[in-house]
C-alpha cells in the first residue's frame, strides 16, 4: 500500500512540475541601460506581425476560422505560419477567440508566440441584453463587465504554452472620438481634445489600470500591455496606468517615428511596443500597387525599433513591434455596412502626410485594404487561400536576421545591416518620393513563389 501511495504521489508531483514548465516566464526588466523583455531570463526582441485568417468575401464577424475542422485549421496555419517563421517573425498578435490549444500548436510547430488581445470594449459591449456601440468607461455596469471579461480571460489562458503577454484594447482612445469602427479624422481644437481626455479617456485608463492589477493577481508570469493610438493622452496614462507594464502604441508617422521613443521614456519610463505600424501597398495618386514604397517605410521603421533597444542607444526603451499586417483586409472599406467584401477596394480611407510619396492636400492616401505584406489569393472550396509575398515580405525577412541583443551587435552594425537590405519587387515598382539608390532595390528574377514552395 505504501508503494502504491508513493507511486501516486510521485506521478502527481511530476505532473505538477511538467505543468509548471509548460509555459514560459515573461517579464519586463528595467535597468540602467534601458528596458528589456525577458523570456525565461533571456533577452527577447519582438519581431511581431498582426495576423488573422479572413478569406476574401468574409470579415471579422463571419470568417470563423477556428470553427473549421482540425485538419483544415492545420492546413491554413501551415500555409501562413511557415511563411511567418521563414520571415523571422517570432510573435503574432491575435484577438480573443482563438482556443488556447491552437496558441500552443502554433508555438510547438512553428516556434511563434502569441500576444493575446482583448479589445476592452473598443467596438462596443452587450449590457443588460442590449448592444451598446459607444462604450462609456465611467459607467458602473460597463466597468464590471469588462473586469469580469478580463478575469475570465486570464483564468482560461494562464497555463497556455506559447502565450507571451496580454494586450488590452486597440487604440481605444481614438474610439472615444470616432462614430464608427472605421478610421476618421480628429477634432482640430485643443480644448475639444482636453474635454474628451478628462470626461472619457481618464475613466478608461483608470479601468485599464484596474484590469491590469486584477489580471496580474491571477497570472504573475506575463506582462500586461495597453494598446494606445499613438501617444494621445500620454499625460493621463502617466497618472492613471501605474500597473500597466508596457506602453503599446498603434503609430503611423511615415518613415520615422520621430520623438516617440523619448516622449515615452520621459513621461512613462516604460518600454514601448509598437502594436501596429506600417504602410499600405497602393499608390493613391497613380492608382497602382506600390510594393517598393511600402517596403521602404517598413524597413525604416524597423531600423528605428532596433536602434532604440536596450544597450544599443537612442532611448533604449524599445522592445519590438508588430508590423501591420500580414495579408490584405478586403473587408475593411465599408465594414459597418458590410459591403464590397469580395472587392479589393482602392478608395483611401484617411489622410496622413507622413507618407508623402502619394500624399497631396485634400486627398486621402491611406488605403486600409492594402496593408498586407502579402497579397491574398482566391478562396477555395474549403475556405482556405494562398498568399503572394510582396516586396515588404522579403525586405523584412532580411531585416529580422539581426538580433540587437546578440554579442557584437551595436549601433553601427545595425545601421550597416539595414543599409545592405535590398527591396525586391515583382515587375515594376511605382516610385515618386525616393530615388532608386535610396530604395537600394533590384528586380526579383525568380518569379512569384507560391506559399508551398516558400515553406519547403
Amino acid at each position: 500500500m505504501e508503494k502504491i501511495l508513493f507511486v501516486l504521489f510521485f506521478f502527481a508531483f511530476l505532473s505538477t512540475e511538467i505543468g509548471a514548465q509548460a509555459y514560459h516566464h515573461v517579464k519586463v526588466e528595467s535597468v540602467h541601460d534601458g528596458h528589456t523583455l525577458l523570456v525565461d531570463d533571456e533577452k527577447f526582441v519582438i519581431n511581431g506581425m498582426n495576423w488573422d485568417y479572413i478569406p476574401i468575401g468574409k470579415n471579422t464577424l463571419n470568417a470563423n476560422f477556428w470553427l473549421k475542422s482540425d485538419n483544415l485549421i492545420k492546413e491554413g496555419l501551415h500555409r501562413e505560419m511557415s511563411l511567418l517563421r521563414d520571415m523571422g517573425v517570432n510573435v503574432i498578435r491575435q484577438y480573443t477567440g482563438i482556443p488556447s490549444r491552437w496558441i500552443t500548436y502554433i508555438y510547438d510547430h512553428y516556434g511563434i508566440f502569441t500576444m493575446l488581445n482583448h479589445s476592452f470594449g473598443r467596438y462596443g459591449l452587450t449590457i443588460d441584453g442590449q448592444w451598446v456601440s459607444d462604450t462609456d468607461y465611467s459607467d458602473t455596469k460597463t466597468r464590471r463587465i469588462l473586469l469580469t471579461e478580463v478575469k475570465e480571460l486570464v483564468e482560461d489562458y494562464k497555463e497556455t504554452r506559447g502565450l507571451l503577454l496580454y494586450l488590452l484594447g486597440n487604440e481605444n482612445n481614438y474610439g472615444l472620438f470616432w462614430s464608427s469602427s472605421e478610421t476618421e479624422d480628429f477634432p482640430k481644437e485643443d480644448h475639444e481634445m482636453e474635454k474628451v481626455g478628462e470626461e472619457r479617456a481618464r475613466p478608461m485608463y483608470s479601468l485599464i489600470n484596474e484590469a491590469s492589477m486584477l489580471m496580474k493577481s491571477i497570472d504573475k508570469s506575463r506582462p500586461i500591455a495597453l494598446c494606445n493610438g499613438d501617444i494621445l493622452f500620454i499625460d493621463i496614462i502617466a497618472e492613471e496606468c501605474s500597473h500597466v507594464d508596457i506602453f503599446g502604441t498603434n503609430t503611423y508617422r511615415g518613415m520615422s517615428f520621430g520623438d516617440i521613443f523619448q516622449e515615452v521614456k520621459e513621461k512613462l519610463n516604460r518600454p514601448i511596443l509598437f502594436t501596429e505600424f506600417g504602410a499600405d501597398a497602393f499608390h493613391s495618386i497613380n492608382g497602382k500597387e506600390d510594393e517598393a514604397s511600402q517596403a521602404f517605410y517598413l524597413v525604416e521603421n524597423w531600423k528605428e525599433i532596433y536602434l532604440n533597444t536596450s544597450r544599443i542607444g537612442g532611448s533604449q526603451n524599445s522592445i519590438g513591434g508588430f508590423t501591420f499586417q500580414f495579408s490584405d483586409g478586403w473587408w475593411k472599406y465599408g465594414f459597418d455596412d458590410r459591403i464590397h467584401e469580395d472587392v479589393h477596394d482602392t478608395k483611401a480611407n484617411w489622410t496622413n502626410g507622413g507618407y508623402r510619396d502619394d500624399h497631396r492636400k485634400g486627398h486621402d492616401n491611406m488605403n486600409e485594404e492594402w496593408f498586407g505584406v502579402c497579397a491574398k489569393g482566391p478562396t477555395d472550396e474549403h475556405g482556405l487561400y494562398h498568399l503572394r509575398p510582396r516586396a515588404s515580405y522579403y525586405a523584412l525577412k532580411q531585416a529580422h536576421k539581426i538580433n540587437p541583443y546578440m554579442n557584437g551587435v551595436n549601433r553601427k552594425s545595425i545601421e550597416d545591416h539595414f543599409t545592405r537590405i535590398q527591396i525586391l519587387c515583382q515587375g515594376s515598382c511605382a516610385m515618386k518620393m525616393k530615388s532608386s539608390s535610396d530604395y537600394n532595390m533590384k528586380e526579383q528574377k525568380t518569379g512569384n513563389p507560391s506559399l508551398d514552395s516558400s515553406s519547403k
